[in-house]
């Protein structure tokens, strides 16, 4: 019952990223921090905040037990709290964020419950997020943040509805 939460407070992070992060950015400057701006800045720079790590930690955690909107949180997520860089920065963190989380989940069902596993549907996740990671990188680098916007939280809509219809209907 909690991943339909999570996906919500995702989607408004992604809808209201441009009005966070700008008021994130004004609450630096008023601490005396002087972030550098995406358009000087042609990749994020700048300390990781204990916000931006407690949150980038615990999407971990959740990811790596069940992985549904993982990639929209942390997309809300990044997109508020890495003060530089653009949204398009963002997705490729992002990716290579999930990537770990993955990696490491993988890791652990190898070594706990190898006998559980399905590697059928291992080869079928694996191959598709091949794909899907390598064609989403090449789009992702060229997509624009309003449109990358919309499509996330278009997306997170989608599943977020498919995840509560479940629920109902179980």
């Amino acid at each position: 019952y909690v991943a339909p939460v999570l996906i919500v407070f995702a989607i408004l992070f992604v809808v209201f990223q441009p009005r966070l992060n700008a008021w994130v950015r004004r609450r630096r400057e008023a601490d005396g921090d002087d972030p550098i701006s995406a358009e000087i800045a042609p990749l994020p720079t700048g300390p990781v905040t204990p916000a931006l790590f407690i949150l980038v930690f615990l999407t971990g955690i959740y990811g790596g037990y069940f992985v549904a909107a993982q990639g929209v949180l942390l997309m809300g997520i990044l997109g508020v709290f890495l003060t530089s860089g653009t949204l398009v920065h963002a997705n490729a963190i992002k990716t290579w964020l999930s990537l770990a989380v993955n990696l490491i989940a993988a890791a652990g069902y190898l070594l706990f419950a190898f006998d559980r596993i399905d590697w059928t549907a291992v080869l079928l996740i694996a191959v598709s997020s091949l794909i899907g990671g390598s064609v989403g990188a090449k789009i992702g680098r060229r997509i624009k943040p309003n449109v990358l916007r919309s499509v996330i939280v278009i997306v997170g809509s989608v599943g977020l509805t498919v995840m509560i219809l479940r629920l109902l209907s179980s």
